[in-house]
């Protein structure tokens, strides 16, 4: 009860010591200054009392950047160094050259990591502040970078220690950080301006896949790992396929939950003149292979001035709603031209519509729906890109958008390079044009939007003008050009494809003599992704010989068994098969037939694979059965153990559920004096719940204890103080006990009533008295005493 009012009354001495320096310290200069509570906080950080804290305190962001990509999220870290500490602090991040005194000074957005420990001020949403005044010596929380065009950003930091405000203008309590400049030719954020890029570009997306048990490994799903159907556009600035901080469209959840891009294609396609390009590429499985194995998915797609930006997302599966891709990408350039090349790490992020924390939860909608956010590293114990440290996510992906050519007049600031040209002129050698020489266009507008809103053949046209005829004998042709299409989700380009698994074994031959068939059978692994039926064979079938001649001098064999593995695991070695006798000739002769076979066997060079290792085992037990414990896995060497350097053994946190914690109670308190001051009482003693108990733990004993107590008989009155046979007998009343008691050579006043009990919870006491009026100065004037009585009270646990 004690440490609870002191936290109460520290962490109001600790707000009322931050306002009540506003208000000691600072006058309100004219001139329209706000004086919200945000103000009132500013102006106490620099202007109140303080003192300059010789870096015992630090405001880090992680990585310790100085500039910051707009949208993206950091870590900022406060801390104390030893011995130091701290019990309160707040957290703001303003504008530079901006006073904190409007809404619209501050910036970015802060996120709570540890509710423990940080929250958001109740009167002034945009700081951040402690949860509970305590000591500390760190304190974490999460800030996501403003929009482009913010300009540098100033993260302040104030340290309450006992009265005293560190803070410092410039220092360790304040971090400057400024909006990253990007290069020439790289892609820029969310435009501020209109693009003033002339003609077009086309471009070739390439993705590559990251995501791998040997990169990844925490609960690595091994069967059904994939990336989805890769799904986006080129599109203008008013339409958004997704970004952080927005909703889910029921395409972008159907891509992110199901791995479904035909609904997420419907929305781009009934988007009309917005999109310039859908870009497609095929699901992958499994999710990651060699580039000697598989190559990089890429799709081509092209922009325009009024369609610069590009998006696209695919889902990691299985998975609830998690995916990786870009949004709205700018390939504009500040100066009129187009980007010559972009590459971008993708880190994971989540779409709102399923509350899944591991790679298989089950399916779990989030109502209501949550808005778009990118993963990280401290989102739930069991989450596989979890880590206690809150180190960032290893990225999942990584795409490359190259540009391939451009077309029609250019209008860039600064010069083509070499490169440039080259590019350019091979696109347009391959590209057929009759154009006369004596006309002269523009260049063709962008395609437009499909004549056909359904599977059904349609038409698009694009067109140019004549700019001038300079021979006007030889006519002009070609200012229209039309193109077949079809509506959303169909393709004149190819046609839909599905995923087939790879053949099953060859059935025996139908014959034990002679020519028969056998047959194999594949099966469909995934249907395409236009909803079509599969056209891809799932059985075939072949001729087989077995014993050629079927003579009575010829035995019946079987067909040939499975190669044996090769001898060596490296360079060159023999494999082995054989076959046995199934009936022995009839006329009795021995079997000249075959039934071992010997061949070479070419593995790789032995110098590149120089550790060979068996798969991981499964994850062990938990270290522990409740709380957080440790496990771990292992592998083996099957290679000489002094060309390996790979590690044999892993270990990882494990978080079970939390340990019982039984009920802690206090020491009794002494025993009470007697409720009685003669004759038969009871006394008390009592104790507090220092702990209630949780998680299933040992619930409270009791918490009041009384027992009987005897201090000496009462004395029995005589006669003559009884007030003799004849005198008036005194009234027993309504008062009872509680009535005016007169002692031998003293009058008593009346009992009080029962003061307050001494605790609101858990056993307390209550205690009344009888006070002397009047004290005799005869010999029983040492009887005549106050009187008290005690008795329990609030005894309920807390």
């Amino acid at each position: 009860m004690g440490m609870y009012v002191h936290l109460l009354l520290l962490q109001y001495y600790l707000v009322s010591s931050l306002v009540c320096n506003a208000v000691a310290f600072v006058e309100e200069p004219s001139g329209g200054r706000s004086d919200g509570y945000c103000g009132r906080i500013l102006w106490a950080q620099t202007q109140g009392t303080r003192r300059d804290g010789h870096n015992e305190f630090q405001l880090r962001v992680e990585g310790n950047p100085e500039t910051y990509k707009p949208g993206n999220t950091y870590r900022v870290v406060l801390q104390a160094t030893s011995p130091a500490y701290f019990r309160g602090f707040i957290l703001i991040a303003l504008k530079e050259g901006r006073e904190g005194t409007t809404d619209d000074d501050y910036t970015g957005q802060f996120q709570i990591i540890d509710e423990e420990d940080t929250q958001f001020m109740t009167n002034c949403p945009p700081a951040v502040t402690e949860s509970t005044p305590r000591r500390r010596t760190r304190i974490q929380v999460l800030w996501t970078a403003p929009p482009t065009g913010s300009g540098c950003v100033i993260l302040k930091a104030s340290i309450v220690q006992k009265k005293i405000i560190y803070f410092q203008e410039e220092g360790s309590l304040t971090s400057r950080l400024c909006e990253k400049e990007r290069a020439f030719g790289e892609a820029t954020e969310t435009p501020a301006i209109e693009c003033c890029a002339c003609g077009t570009a086309k471009y070739r997306l390439t993705f590559h896949g990251n995501w791998s048990e040997k990169v990844h490994p925490k609960d690595y799903p091994r069967r059904a790992n994939h990336w989805s159907a890769l799904i986006g556009a080129s599109h203008s600035r008013s339409y958004v396929l997704w970004e952080y901080g927005g909703y889910a469209s029921e395409g972008v959840r159907q891509v992110a939950e199901l791995g479904s891009p035909i609904k997420m294609e419907e929305e781009i396609r009934r988007k009309g003149d917005e999109v310039l390009t859908v870009i497609k590429t095929k699901a992958q499985w499994p999710a990651w292979q060699p580039l000697n194995l598989r190559a990089a998915p890429s799709a081509e797609f092209s922009v325009d001035r009024t369609r610069h930006l590009m998006s696209f997302l695919t889902m990691l599966g299985p998975s609830p709603d998690w995916n990786v891709g870009l949004s709205g990408e700018d390939l504009c350039t500040k100066e009129c031209g187009w980007v010559q090349r972009l590459v971008t790490d993708l880190i994971p992020w989540d779409a709102g519509t399923d509350g899944g924390v591991t790679y298989e939860s089950p399916n779990k909608p989030t109502i209501p729906q949550e808005k778009i956010r990118p993963l990280t590293s401290l989102d739930h114990p069991q989450s596989p890109f979890y880590d206690p440290e809150g180190g960032a996510i290893t990225p999942l992906a990584k795409v490359v958008v190259e540009r391939i050519a451009r077309k029609g007049e250019q209008c860039n600031v600064v010069p083509d390079s070499i490169d440039d040209i080259v590019a350019d002129i091979g696109q347009e050698e391959k590209e057929e044009d009759d154009t006369p020489e004596t006309c002269i266009y523009s260049g063709w507008s962008p395609w437009s939007a499909c004549s056909s809103a359904t599977c059904e053949k349609g038409r698009r046209m694009r067109q140019r003008m004549l700019k001038a005829q300079l021979d006007l004998s030889v006519p002009c042709p070609h200012t229209q050009d039309f193109q077949p299409c079809m509506g959303p989700g169909c393709s004149i380009e190819e046609p839909p494809t599905c995923m087939m698994s790879e053949w099953i074994s060859w059935s025996a031959c139908s014959v034990s003599c002679g020519m028969g068939m056998r047959s194999r059978e594949r099966y469909v692994k995934q249907y395409p992704e236009d909803g079509s039926l599969c056209q891809l064979h799932s059985e075939e079938t072949e001729k087989c010989v077995v014993n050629e001649e079927c003579s009575p001098s010829n035995c019946v064999v079987t067909e040939w068994a499975e190669w044996d593995p090769c001898s060596v695991t490296c360079g060159l070695g023999m494999r082995r098969r054989e076959r046995m006798v199934k009936m022995p000739p009839l006329d009795g002769s021995m079997c000249k037939t075959e039934v071992a076979e010997v061949e070479k066997c070419m593995m790789p060079e032995c110098h590149t694979i120089p550790c060979m290792l068996s798969p991981w085992s499964d994850w062990s037990e938990c270290s522990v059965t409740c709380g957080r414990g440790i496990r771990t896995r292992q592998r083996m060497l099957k290679s000489d153990p002094a060309e390996c350097n790979e590690e044999l053994e892993q270990t990882e946190k494990c978080m079970l559920p939390e340990c019982p914690i039984d009920c802690m109670m206090s020491e009794w308190s002494e025993w009470s004096e007697c409720n009685k001051s003669c004759g038969k009482g009871h006394t008390i003693r009592t104790r507090m719940v220092k702990l209630e108990p949780q998680f299933g733990g040992t619930a409270c004993p009791e918490t009041i204890q009384r027992k009987k107590c005897k201090i000496r008989k009462c004395r029995t009155k005589t006669k003559e103080e009884r007030g003799g046979g004849g005198g008036k007998r005194r009234r027993r009343g309504k008062q009872g006990r509680d009535a005016a008691v007169e002692q031998a050579g003293c009058r008593m006043q009346p009992w009080t009533s029962w003061r307050d009990c001494t605790k609101p919870c858990g056993g307390g006491i209550q205690e009344r008295f009888m006070l002397a009026k009047k004290r005799s100065k005869g010999r029983l004037m040492a009887s005549c005493k106050d009187r008290k009585e005690i008795r329990a009270c609030n005894v309920h646990p807390c």
